[in-house]
């Protein structure tokens, strides 16, 4: 709603800027001096101890028989725009004030009154208490002013201002969040201000939201949070954990989505207060995470980011949005399957087609593309999801951004790997090969390997991660002797075996790496044997984690490779068994990793129990053939 319920006048018209038809010289010389201001009746009020505040006084009422002149007007001619002041927020929240009154009622909240706390140090309980019990006054007589009065804003323009400034008075409680969230929680406030979203003036709304963003976030507890305490650390996050939940009980969530209709993006304040709105969801979720389910169960809040994402201009708060839409997919199979149903694949493939030919104009926006990337990626996870990716025609969609090798193009190949990978993406796996992706996947593989020497001690790329991952998929997936598979075997062959020659080099850049690890590791044992601590199966468990981000993983996975086109191919295998001689290694040394690699198989992964035993089967295959060949 706007500011001022002025019958007769269009809300258009009550935007916050002044009409055409008024010139900003000519509205300044209707605008009362600072004098006639500070002479109204509640002006006086400063020289006592309560808070001044500004009333439009009524005209006297007289005979009308009498009066011959013309009733006075609500403002210069009858612009309710007059009282939309220009000031660095764009508008003043319904008080009706000009630059310069507001300047003086300034002055009047620097020179201190009730309720006013102007050093942390009054924030004790009591300090506390008060301005709970001030906020509670000013709702209700706000409250009883626009119920007695809604057709004249005159009337509870005074109030409005007075419930502004107490609720903007709450936010040093973010500073005390021990003493003052169990207050909060207990006085009902809580209930108070989820009570204000329903208010009629869209600015109070925005003041409550910019209150409980500032109230959730992760940093409360001022400075000095790095230098207090257990105990003090244990009350503050003791307080922040019983108002989250207080919010929770109260459906602050749910309100706060039926509130994004109210918000109109092309006014800068509005667009800020759908910033703090965003800003709650994020603080809740890094609190609770388990509240993810919740939202996209019970509101629209995962429908209105599909729609806000597809934006055509980008800003902050569409890339919020997107990454907003990451955290919710991000451990949630209920949201992932969710997303897909409210058609969330086409979608955020849609919005991704937009880089095909070109970059991200700002680094903003390249975070967003990060993230709706990061969104289809966790979608992928589920095998349904897979098959929608690829009838969304994904797979077309990420080949020609690996060609066209813009920043997009990397981002592709991680989407890929996810869309190809287990048994739900063969059907993607013999899409990508009949639309011709293996001459674009091992350009990007081959890199400039064949102009120049490639350094094996540089740890593998991110990009070339997700590629060797692709290959095995590929090899898993494809059926035997079918067109598709012989392809992608003819690939290994061309060029004076060059694509092989490739992976050994990643293999001994990887090897490197993990020996670091490793020997670290090893050291740590040694350590804890010395000083007679228990090395138990969690301790070893964590070690083979550590390992597999060390290069173990993409170890086993180039291994994986290697063993495959080493039994489909006599000439591949003699190649292989050449190339590892002349690094003082042999068969044996892929043996050994596949032998691990099969031990282990879906430890630390999510790969799905069917996937798994079909990996043990094949890597046994595999042991099989290479043990014969040793």
């Amino acid at each position: 709603m706007d500011v001022f319920k002025v019958p007769k006048v269009p809300p258009t018209t009550l935007k916050r800027k002044l009409s055409d038809s008024i010139s900003p010289e000519n509205a300044k010389r209707h605008k009362p001096s600072p004098m006639a201001f500070m002479q109204s009746d509640q002006s006086t009020s400063l020289k006592g101890k309560g808070k001044p505040s500004v009333t439009v006084e009524d005209a006297p009422e007289e005979d009308d028989e009498a009066n011959d002149e013309p009733p006075e007007e609500f403002a210069p001619g009858n612009d309710a725009d007059y009282f939309m002041e220009e000031d660095e927020d764009g508008r003043f929240f319904g008080g009706g004030l000009t630059k310069e009154q507001k300047d003086i009622l300034s002055i009047f909240e620097d020179a201190g009154g009730e309720g006013v706390i102007g050093d942390m140090e009054e924030l004790s309980l009591p300090a506390i208490r008060r301005l709970i019990l001030k906020l509670e006054r000013a709702i209700n007589k706000n409250q009883d002013q626009r119920s007695k009065y809604p057709d004249d804003p005159t009337k509870f323009i005074d109030s409005e201002a007075d419930l502004d400034a107490t609720i903007k008075s709450l936010m040093p409680l973010s500073q005390v969040p021990a003493l003052a969230y169990p207050e909060l929680v207990k006085s009902e406030t809580i209930s108070m201000l989820i009570g204000l979203l329903s208010h009629e003036n869209i600015d109070i709304v925005i003041d409550v939201v910019e209150l409980i963003h500032e109230l959730t976030d992760e940093d409360v507890g001022g400075e000095d949070e790095d230098d207090e305490d257990e105990g003090e650390e244990n009350k503050r996050d003791a307080g922040m954990k019983m108002l989250m939940n207080a919010l929770a009980e109260h459906s602050l969530l749910e309100l706060l989505v039926q509130n994004f209709s109210r918000f109109n993006e092309e006014e800068e304040s509005d667009r800020q207060g759908l910033f703090h709105v965003l800003g709650i969801f994020e603080n809740m979720l890094a609190l609770n995470p388990e509240l993810s389910n919740l939202i996209v169960a019970k509101t629209k809040f995962l429908q209105w980011i599909l729609s806000r994402i597809q934006a055509k201009v980008h800003d902050e708060n569409r890339g919020y949005a997107s990454e907003l839409l990451a955290i919710l997919l991000q451990n949630s199979r209920e949201n992932r399957i969710a997303f897909a149903s409210q058609s969330g694949m086409e979608m955020a493939l849609q919005v991704l087609s937009q880089y095909r030919k070109k970059n991200p104009e700002t680094a903003d926006e390249e975070e967003f593309m990060e993230n709706t990337f990061d969104a289809i990626c966790s979608a992928l996870q589920e095998p349904e999801n897979k098959e929608l990716f690829n009838e969304s025609e994904g797979v077309d969609l990420m080949l020609i951004m690996m060609k066209e090798k813009l920043m997009a193009g990397s981002r592709a190949v991680k989407v890929l790997d996810n869309a190809l990978s287990g048994s739900a993406g063969s059907k993607n796996c013999e899409v990508f090969v009949e639309a011709l992706g293996l001459k674009t996947l091992f350009s990007a593989f081959m890199g400039k390997s064949k102009k120049k020497k490639v350094d094996v001690s540089a740890p593998a790329s991110e990009e070339t991660s997700h590629i060797i991952g692709i290959i095995a998929s590929l090899l898993t997936s494809l059926a035997s002797e079918s067109p598709e598979r012989t392809r992608l075997l003819t690939k290994f062959v061309e060029g004076d075996y060059e694509k092989v020659d490739r992976l050994l080099d990643v293999r001994e850049g990887v090897e490197v790496r993990l020996k670091v690890v490793e020997k670290e590791i090893s050291s740590e044992k040694k350590e804890m044997i010395r000083t007679g601590e228990e090395i138990g199966p969690e301790m070893d468990d964590l070690w083979y984690l550590r390992r597999l981000d060390g290069g173990l993983f993409t170890l086993q996975t180039v291994d994986y490779i290697l063993g495959w086109i080493c039994m489909e191919d006599d000439g591949i295998r003699s190649h292989v068994s050449v190339m590892l001689g002349r690094r003082s290694k042999s068969l044996k040394n892929i043996v050994d990793t596949l032998r691990e690699y099969r031990d282990n198989v879906a430890d630390g992964d999510d790969m799905e129990e069917s996937d798994a035993t079909s990996r043990r089967d094949i890597l046994n295959g595999l042991l099989g053939f290479l043990e014969s060949c040793i």
